[in-house]
């Protein structure tokens, strides 16, 4: 059984005395009470009334097995908040959960959070519970008979080379702005890749970087010649010595926040509806296949390990299927 701290244990034995109007006994009892405590063990009662609670400490197994395997400090992070508020909204141990309990944590406030969200949630309570009971430290899968969680299919359009020229010009002279914008739409790259790389990192000669990906998985990429022309105009006119590729204001590295109101402010100068990082993804991945690239290395590219995941990036034009159904037919 879990023992309690002294400290706590003897700060809350003086708070009920002096609501007791004991104050004159307080040291004398106080100095009774650490005596015996070197004889005797104070056990710890959970919330729901049971004898001891080993949810946090399953949890730590849970991210320490994440953490062996490799999974980013973002990810873990992501793990322990969601089991986290898991545990304290349900108010249930994690060991004596069931179906019932994860459904209805899920159906919380359903109607102001995303589906995206929701399913991500549900991803994380499948993949601890699941290990749980792998690992044989529940006696059942409470997650096994979550359903999946239907997402509406809703079309999400890459750039069209006319709202591309609307950003570039929406960007005006800044050309860190636009060696960004020329970088994501090169390279495919994630946010948070994007934000980690230095200035020595870029190949100037081979036009590639390597960039370290999800799963601490490192990945070439490549920039295109108007990606290395606005990259070298940019970092010309630098005066600094920060080692980071992409820097904001005082001279610190820029942080994915920090590229995201950049983009914000884009869309709102140009016009163009919904600048976001993940669209230049699916936009150079929508060319490349396009082009004829086969799907396996666009998969590469963007740092896809499940082809299904790549496919989910790519819009297909209508009048692509029909050209190409007049050719073949």
């Amino acid at each position: 059984m879990p023992i309690l701290d002294k400290k706590i244990y003897l700060a809350e034995l003086e708070d009920r005395l002096n609501t007791a109007y004991l104050k004159e006994d307080v040291t004398k009892i106080l100095e009774m009470v650490t005596d015996s405590l070197i004889y005797y063990e104070v056990t710890a009662t959970p919330p729901d009334g049971s004898e001891t609670d080993d949810s946090n400490s399953l949890l730590q197994l849970f991210l320490d097995a994440k953490s062996l395997q490799g999974c980013s400090e973002k990810t873990i992070e992501r793990y322990r908040y969601t089991i986290t508020r898991l545990r304290r909204e349900m108010g249930v141990q994690l060991t004596k959960m069931d179906v019932n309990h994860l459904r209805s944590w899920l159906n919380l406030n359903k109607d102001k959070i995303s589906i995206t969200t929701r399913k991500s949630n549900q991803y994380v309570l499948t993949s601890f519970f699941g290990w749980a009971w792998r690992e044989e430290l529940i006696q059942k899968n409470p997650a096994q008979k979550l359903s999946p969680i239907k997402e509406p299919k809703v079309i999400r359009k890459p750039f069209t080379d006319v709202e591309i020229e609307k950003m570039k010009k929406a960007a005006g002279d800044n050309t860190r702005d636009l060696a960004i914008i020329t970088f994501l739409l090169s390279t495919g790259c994630r946010i948070s890749e994007a934000c980690a790389l230095n200035v020595v990192d870029i190949n100037f000669l081979t036009k590639s970087t390597k960039v370290l990906g999800k799963g601490n998985k490192e990945r070439v990429v490549y920039l295109d010649d108007v990606c290395i022309m606005y990259l070298d105009k940019y970092l010309s006119e630098r005066n600094d010595s920060e080692e980071a590729l992409f820097i904001g204001r005082g001279t610190t590295r820029m942080d994915p926040n920090g590229v995201r109101a950049m983009l914000k402010r884009i869309e709102a100068r140009s016009g163009v509806e919904n600048v976001h990082p993940h669209r230049f993804r699916r936009t150079l991945a929508t060319n490349l296949i396009d082009h004829g690239m086969p799907i396996q290395e666009v998969a590469a590219v963007l740092g896809h390990e499940n082809i299904d995941t790549t496919m989910t990036y790519i819009y297909i034009d209508q009048r692509n299927v029909e050209t190409s159904y007049r050719k073949y037919a």
